[in-house]
C-alpha cells in the first residue's frame, strides 16, 4: 500500500569521491507500525543462540579489497580521526552555509544505482519523536565483532543524544532506527527484514540493498510519516560486514547522522564527514555543531532555508562566536 505524503530518503556512501544515491520513496507508515510490533514471547522460552556462518570466498575477497582501500586512504593522510584542528578553521558564516546545503537539500549526481536522481527538498527534516536504534547482524558476522559493533553504536547514540538534546538511545525495545551489519552472504536475511520493517518497499528499492556496488561503503533510508514528509519516523542503515574497523566505524557515524536529518554532502564543508573527499572518518567538531543546529528548538520541521537563515545565523554565532 502506498500513500502520498509518506516517503523515505536513501543515502549511500561511496568510496573515493563519495557520491550520493538519494531518492524519495513512498512508504505506508501504518504498515510500518504494524510490522514492527514485536511478537509475544511465551513464558520461559529461551532465546535462540545466534547463528554464525563462516564467510564465503567472495566475502573474504571483498574484505581484502576494503582492507586495501582503507590502507590506501590512511597512507594518503585521509580518514582522519582528530575531529579537525588549526589546519581546518571555520566560522559562523561557514556553519550557516554548510548547514543550508547539507540539511535543506538532497543534491547528488547520476550514478549506476537505478534509483539515483537529482532533487532538492528545500525543507528542514528531522525526527520529532525518540530515536531508538537497534543493531542487527547477518550470520557472517562473528560474535566478538557483533559485540564491538553494538558498543560502537551505543556509544555514538549516547554522544548524539548529548549533542542534540534529543532522545536518542540504542537497545532492542521497540526500535525505529535499524542498523544492519551484513555481508555479501547475508542478502536473504537483509531482504527479509526490510520487507518486515517497510512492507511497502518496492522491488527497485530492494535492489539497493540486494546488489550494492562495491564502490559503495554503506547506505541509510529515512522514512517519514503520513501527512508529515519532514518528520522522520523510521530509518534503516546498512553497513558492510566486510569493512575493516575504521571504515566500519566511519559508516556508523555517517549513516546514523545522515538518518537524523543531514542527508547531503558539500565539498565546502571542512572539517566534516559530510564531504566527498574521505578526509575525515568520524564526526568532527564542525559536524557536532551542525547536529546541534538541526535539533535546536528554535528551528521547526518544514522550514525553508530562507525562513531558517536568521535563526541559524544566531545559533551559529552562539556556537562559534563572531566571525573575524
Amino acid at each position: 500500500m502506498r500513500r502520498a505524503g509518506a516517503h523515505s530518503r536513501v543515502r549511500a556512501t561511496r568510496i573515493g569521491a563519495t557520491a550520493l544515491a538519494l531518492v524519495l520513496l513512498a512508504a505506508c507508515e501504518q504498515g510500518l507500525q504494524t510490522s514492527l510490533t514485536p511478537p509475544l514471547r511465551p513464558e520461559g522460552l529461551v532465546p535462540a543462540k545466534p547463528v554464525v556462518v563462516a564467510p564465503s570466498a567472495k566475502s573474504q575477497d571483498l574484505a581484502r579489497y576494503y582492507e586495501k582501500v582503507q590502507n590506501d586512504l590512511l597512507t594518503r593522510g585521509l580518514l582522519r580521526v582528530d575531529g579537525g584542528g588549526p589546519d581546518t578553521p571555520y566560522d559562523s558564516e561557514d556553519l550557516v552555509r554548510n548547514f543550508e546545503v547539507i540539511a535543506f537539500f538532497d543534491e547528488y549526481a547520476q550514478t549506476a544505482t537505478p534509483l539515483s536522481s537529482r532533487r532538492a527538498s528545500g525543507r528542514l527534516s528531522r525526527w520529532s519523536g525518540p530515536v531508538r536504534i537497534r543493531t542487527e547482524f547477518g550470520a557472517s558476522v562473528p560474535l566478538e565483532r557483533r559485540e564491538q559493533d553494538r558498543k560502537n553504536v551505543a556509544n555514538f547514540a549516547d554522544r548524539l543524544a548529548r549533542l542534540t538534546g534529543h532522545p536518542i538511545s540504542a537497545g532492542s525495545r521497540n526500535p525505529n532506527f535499524h542498523v544492519f551489519v551484513a555481508g555479501e552472504d547475508d542478502t536473504a536475511f537483509v531482504q527479509a527484514r526490510l520487507k518486515q520493517i517497510i512492507p511497502s518497499i518496492s522491488a527497485n528499492e530492494l535492489v539497493l540493498f540486494d546488489d550494492l556496488p562495491r564502490s559503495f561503503y554503506c547506505l541509510v533510508v529515512a522514512v517519514s510519516g503520513n501527512g508529515a514528509p519532514q518528520n522522520y519516523t523510521r530509518a534503516v542503515a546498512l553497513v558492510r560486514a566486510e569493512h575493516p574497523d575504521l571504515v566500519r566505524l566511519s559508516c556508523i557515524h555517517e549513516e546514523i547522522s545522515q538518518g537524523l536529518g543531514l542527508p547531503n554532502d558539500s565539498p565546502a564543508a571542512r572539517p566534516s564527514i559530510f564531504n566527498d573527499d574521505d578526509e575525515f572518518a568520524l564526526l568532527t567538531s564542525h559536524d557536532e555543531k551542525l547536529l546541534k543546529m538541526l535539533y535546536d528548538p528554535r528551528l521547526r520541521q518544514g522550514m525553508t532555508a530562507d525562513e531558517a537563515r536568521p535563526i541559524t545565523q544566531q545559533i551559529a554565532l552562539e556556537l562559534t562566536g563572531p566571525s573575524s
